[in-house]
């Protein structure tokens, strides 16, 4: 899929480059406001953010520009039509809350207080996700400036979350109430990253995400080991024999029907991940970890970018304070997750684990099993023709072939697909270092106005090369 790029617009990087130090001005007030969605204490400080964000799209010509309030943190929603009736329409989705963070979390400067040094920006939500959603706006401007236009060459609508940092708990509601106002023909989400600063990549699919908790009851009390043990069942034993029976010699999944229906990785695919410069040895370094091990015939990056995967979280139960206790504990619990992969389907997964604990338990052995709720895959078709055009524009605003990858985590990309029944492409700048939810947290600015000017282009191209309809 190795394209030349084509030149930059010098119109629309000579807009960016003028209008650097105003952008950069705004993106520091956008980030002193301290949008902590997960502390009550900051609930007029999300709110807050929300107004500035609804004020600032405004000013930059949205005709439309809505707080949209959730039984959480408000959201923020804009709407810009094409004055071509025939153009596609787009939704970008990013969020404005940030992590907590304070000076004594080992920050060298205050989070809160954007500081620009050797050319980066250093503060809570630089990279993740503030910085991530203005630059749709710089590039708008840009898009406009270099083609003349009073409209862009699309219809765009934006759709900034406020609680995307707790977990998005009121988003599936919002998306239920707006459906008909969110209506699009694609969704660009902003928040992801890149493979590092000198490979830029799009990435093409998150994992789906169900956890649970099981719970295990044996004896109505601890019992002492000597009298009882051997011939009553002890649940820390069977907690141990679940665990140690979730994946075979191969490192599979044993449930039943776990691997029915996924999409498996192409040959174009895996050809794609084996271009990227991995260093195993630095990625082992970052997972604080001394060797890799999963299932078997996969290489590390298609294990956590394309595989499904089932993890024990936490395993406990019985004594465990100093020395020894000799007793059959009462009761024991396993925390486990399952890492899902498109065609997956996570209710099925549920049931089938429910099936398959009940099955391996013996008599004397009571349990309870409890879901998190789900989060599904996502995944954009290599030869979809808007990810074409988002490849194209990102190769030209970085005047280099474009690579691609997946992200082995969750979102709620998948949510906004089945909602709205569109393709879902990602259009992200940060890079590992960024540090998201970490202390320090920055952005890389030669990058924040690449991805600028990647938007700037995307525009004209989808109205180029893809009609919708």
């Amino acid at each position: 899929m190795s394209t030349t790029p084509a030149p930059p617009d010098s119109a629309v990087r000579t807009f960016i480059h003028d209008q650097r130090s105003a952008f950069l001005a705004d993106l520091s007030d956008w980030l002193r406001i301290p949008s902590v969605s997960a502390d009550p204490g900051r609930a007029d400080d999300v709110r807050r953010s929300a107004d500035w964000l609804a004020t600032t799209l405004r000013e930059t010509g949205f005709p439309v520009a809505e707080i949209w309030e959730t039984d959480g943190a408000p959201a923020v929603f804009a709407e810009w039509p094409s004055d071509d009736p025939t153009a596609p329409t787009v939704l970008v989705y990013g969020h404005h809350d940030v992590q907590p963070a304070q000076l004594t979390d080992g920050w060298h400067s205050e989070p809160f207080e954007p500081q620009e040094r050797d050319g980066r920006l250093y503060a809570r939500g630089a990279a993740d996700d503030k910085g991530q959603v203005l630059f749709h706006l710089l590039g708008l401007r840009a898009h406009l400036a270099a083609t003349g236009r009073t409209a862009p060459a699309v219809s765009i609508k934006l759709l900034i979350e406020g609680e995307e940092e707790s977990g998005s708990p009121h988003f599936p509601a919002l998306l239920r109430t707006h459906t008909q106002r969110l209506a699009c023909d694609a969704v660009v989400v902003s928040d992801t990253g890149m493979w590092n600063e000198d490979t830029p990549t799009v990435c093409t699919g998150m994992r789906g995400l169900t956890d649970c908790q099981i719970d295990l009851y044996g004896p109505g009390q601890d019992v002492h080991s000597g009298s009882f043990g051997g011939a009553v069942p002890n649940p820390a034993t069977e907690a141990a024999r679940l665990a140690a029976a979730l994946h075979d010699e191969n490192r599979r999944v044993t449930l039943p029907g776990f691997y029915d229906g996924i999409v498996e990785l192409t040959e174009e695919e895996r050809a794609l991940f084996a271009e990227l410069p991995f260093d195993e040895d630095a990625w082992l370094r970052t997972a604080h970890s001394r060797a890799t091990l999963g299932e078997h015939g996969y290489t590390t990056l298609e294990r956590v970018w394309a595989r499904p995967t089932a993890e024990v979280n936490g395993i406990s139960g019985g004594y465990q304070g100093p020395g020894g206790k000799t007793i059959v504990p009462a009761r024991a619990q396993l925390k486990l997750s399952f890492r899902t992969v498109a065609g997956q389907d996570e209710e099925k997964i549920q049931q089938s684990l429910r099936q398959w604990v009940a099955t391996r338990l013996p008599a004397g052995i009571q349990h309870e099993i409890t879901f998190w709720g789900a989060t599904r895959p996502c995944l954009t078709p290599l030869d979809h023709p808007a990810l074409r055009s988002l490849t194209r524009a990102m190769g030209r605003a970085f005047g280099q072939q474009i690579r691609y990858t997946r992200e082995g985590g969750s979102g709620p990309a998948a949510d906004l697909r089945d909602a709205l029944g569109v393709p879902v492409l990602f259009l992200g700048i940060s890079v590992p270092s960024d540090g998201w939810h970490a202390p320090n947290e920055k952005i890389e600015l030669d990058l924040l106005f690449k991805g600028a000017e990647t938007a700037a282009y995307l525009w004209d191209d989808l109205a180029a090369h893809w009609s919708a309809n």
